[in-house]
């Protein structure tokens, strides 16, 4: 054991955010931390850091535990070089390695700083901190970090890298990390999860991201309207689980509703007919009462509607080997597209790859150096910013929205702002405070809420994901989906990008941009199959001796592939049935021995599965 949260009780002037939480972490859990945006999965998180003190209940913690946090937003106040933040983390041994990276720096320069080196070395020496300074080394290696740069020359994702350095040398037994793959391309999320797998310690975790979380999770904690409730097993377990419990509360609580109401109807006809009454069933009655007026009712569902516009032409862009440079370094080179109307296209690239810069030579915004590209028409353009410089901090969410006006227009309906902002879960008190005191997923829902209010057949959204709960950007997903005009989406979410988007552009350096159909994972499998056709010809069978064919070997490699399909359904339909079990209620607690041995096989069922699938793409392809 780690470290165990019993009976933890917090509030900040309205309804506890933390109401009797239990939780334990023990040595090597990959634990995710899930809820809705503003559940108090940060407050949490700095709970278990020792940055909070509850109002009440008791936390045990190992004797000596070391804890770091990665925290949500990168602090404004960064200084240093990448190696002097990383170190920082080190206490004396830290202070001791940046004075003598400094100096060997400037040694290498040039500077006469013999005698203030071998000092710096020496207290190098005195903090026993070489290892230390292997390990800085190796962690920014790995991280892909240059060691030398300036923090302040850094784009967000390379803060949130260096960040994660400085808590991954400290060595802690227990790594906190909310929401870490924010402003992370896709190369970096994955060098990430690789690390993580690769890292001894446990880890609390908040993330949306699902592929990131499918890839991590050995358990899954959720925190709903203050408890705190642990789910074992992967996240599609949690996904089944959860909705079975949401559908069980929804029953017991119409049940509740209903005997309350008779009891109501029994005591006002009792008053009328007798003047006494059974004390014992208004005792009852009373206590019912409470627990109903005590019940804290699920927040609402976000209603998220994109104004329907008048259609634009059939062809939105065409663009016909564009060229486009900054300084002399190619950023799109040779590249022609056509998008129609309708078509949702992924964009897809390392940070300072050109993304946006594409996405404005597409729109006209940027004129190529050479080539064409000629927009369609009737075109009406919503633009989401990844930076939200579309909000207004000196405004209220309604004035951000509505511009001072009590009412918008919405498909042709007036519709109150209020009412409107009601749609995106702001209450009309949050609607009227300042946007400053907002999480950043409200952020982003209230820009969504700005984009959505104007018309658009034209949909460009930069990285639009950020920071929303998993359950609101599912919502997001599904309306994308729907939606009947054209989209140009800049995500690092890969699960978003595979579930929404038709088409892929991919950065691949130098300037090249690859055009695949399909989303991410569809593109790598493309990207994969590609060099294949690109490597020179084998030599003609004229040139070289045919193989010998082993007919034995190739029946029963038939045969093997024959018999592949009604394995893979048997595999699936026992993987079925062990989800269905394990969605039970009480399945964890009836008994432990039995549960253990379902997850084990229900383990083994899963890497067959995926060796029988192996198999048969392999034998398919003549392997």
């Amino acid at each position: 054991m780690l470290i165990t949260l019993r009976d933890i009780q917090l509030a900040f002037g309205g309804p506890a955010l933390l109401d009797g939480v239990e939780l334990r972490i023990d040595a090597g859990e990959r634990v995710v931390l899930v809820g809705r945006n503003g559940s108090g999965k940060s407050t949490l998180m700095q709970v278990v850091a020792g940055e909070i003190t509850p109002d009440d209940g008791r936390i045990e913690r190992k004797p000596g535990l070391r804890v770091a946090r990665l925290e949500q937003a990168v602090p404004a106040k960064l200084t240093g070089t990448v190696y002097d933040l990383v170190a920082d983390g080190l206490g004396q041994a830290g202070a001791a390695l940046r004075a003598f990276h400094a100096l060997s720096a400037r040694a290498a320069a040039g500077d006469d700083v013999v005698e203030a080196l071998g000092a710096a070395q020496q207290a190098v020496d005195d903090a026993g901190g070489w290892d230390a300074g292997a390990r800085i080394e190796a962690t920014i290696d790995r991280l892909q970090l240059d060691a030398d740069a300036e923090v302040t020359t850094l784009s967000g994702g390379r803060k949130r890298r260096a960040l994660l350095a400085r808590a991954l040398v400290a060595q802690p037994d227990l790594l906190l990390l909310d929401e870490p793959t924010n402003h992370l391309d896709i190369d970096s999320i994955r060098q990430l999860e690789a690390a993580l797998l690769d890292w001894s310690g446990a880890v609390l975790l908040v993330t949306h991201d699902r592929a990131f979380l499918r890839a991590l999770a050995t358990r899954i904690v959720e925190l709903d309207r203050g408890r705190l409730t642990s789910w074992p097993g992967n996240y599609d377990t949690y996904l089944a689980r959860k909705a079975k419990a949401l559908e069980d509360e929804a029953t017991a609580n119409a049940l509740f509703d209903k005997q309350l109401a008779q009891e109501e109807v029994w005591i006002r006809q009792g008053i009328k007919a007798r003047r006494t009454r059974n004390e014992g069933r208004v005792r009852a009655l009373q206590a019912m009462r409470r627990e109903r007026a005590e019940r804290r009712e699920r927040q609402g569902t976000a209603a998220l509607k994109i104004q329907d516009a008048a259609a634009s032409g059939k062809r939105v862009a065409v663009v016909e080997d564009i060229h486009y440079a900054w300084d002399d370094t190619p950023v799109v080179r040779g590249f022609s597209t056509v998008i129609q109307r309708g078509d949702k296209i992924g964009i897809i690239g390392p940070n300072g790859a050109g993304k946006t810069t594409l996405i404005k030579l597409l729109l006209g915004q940027l004129q190529p150096d050479a080539g064409r590209v000629t927009l369609g028409t009737r075109l009406d353009i919503a633009h989401f910013d990844q930076h939200r410089q579309a909000l207004d901090d000196k405004l209220n969410a309604l004035d951000n929205v509505a511009q001072g006006r009590s009412s918008i227009t919405v498909n042709g309906q007036p519709r109150h702002i209020i009412s409107y902002l009601q749609d995106f879960l702001f209450t009309p008190e949050r609607a009227r405070g300042p946007i400053t005191k907002l999480s950043g997923g409200e952020r982003n829902r209230l820009l969504l809420a700005k984009l959505f209010a104007q018309p658009a057949n034209l949909l460009v959204m930069d990285e639009p994901t950020n920071d929303l709960d998993v359950e609101t950007l599912e919502l997001l997903e599904d309306l994308l989906v729907q939606y009947s005009g054209t989209l140009l989406l800049v995500s690092h979410d890969r699960a978003f990008i595979d579930n929404v988007v038709t088409s892929t552009l991919v950065f691949e350096g130098d300037g090249r941009i690859g055009d695949y159909v399909g989303g991410y994972t569809d593109s790598l499998r493309q990207r994969r199959a590609a060099p294949a056709a690109e490597r020179p010809p084998k030599p003609a069978p004229s040139q070289r001796p045919a193989p010998p064919v082993d007919r034995k070997a190739e029946q029963a490699k038939r045969k093997e592939l024959a018999a592949l399909p009604g394995r893979i359904e048997r595999l699936e339909a026992e993987i079925a049935g062990i989800h269905a079990q394990m969605a039970e209620p009480d399945f964890f607690t009836r008994d432990v021995a039995a549960a253990d041995a379902a997850q084990d096989r229900l383990s083994a069922l899963e890497a067959e599965l995926e060796s029988a699938f192996a198999r048969w793409e392999a034998l398919e392809s003549g392997a």
